[in-house]
């Protein structure tokens, strides 16, 4: 075990799932005008909660980059909407500033507890 421990090891996996998220988003805005496009989304929190229920390896879930089959298509096919995107953008942002938060109040309390002894 690392003095990081594994709650430091998954909020590492779930901001390493956020820039994932955000080049996502990033590729989707990109191709907002190419017909026939597909919006992509990340899938990974839904499949860590699933195996944290289930008690399987949380270690195992990996991030699943998948098309967006539910989103209703323009008559080109494309079905990249910008407000969505950028609602997605701004979730994505909250999501990152949390994890990264929760990890900094972490390495606080280790600073502490080594700098008290």
């Amino acid at each position: 075990m690392t003095v990081e421990g594994q709650h430091t090891d998954i909020l590492l996996r779930l901001m390493s799932v956020t820039g994932l998220r955000a080049r996502a988003i990033a590729g989707n805005v990109a191709n907002v005008n190419t017909p026939g496009y597909t919006r992509q989304t990340v899938r990974f929190e839904d499949m860590l909660r699933k195996a944290y229920e289930d008690g399987g390896d949380l270690y195992a879930v990996e991030p699943e980059v998948v098309p967006d089959l539910e989103s209703p298509a323009r008559p080109d096919g494309n079905n990249v909407s910008l407000e969505l995107e950028l609602n997605a953008m701004r979730e994505n942002r909250v999501l990152y500033e949390t994890y990264s938060a929760i990890l900094a109040g972490h390495f606080e309390l280790l600073r502490n507890s080594i700098e008290s002894r």
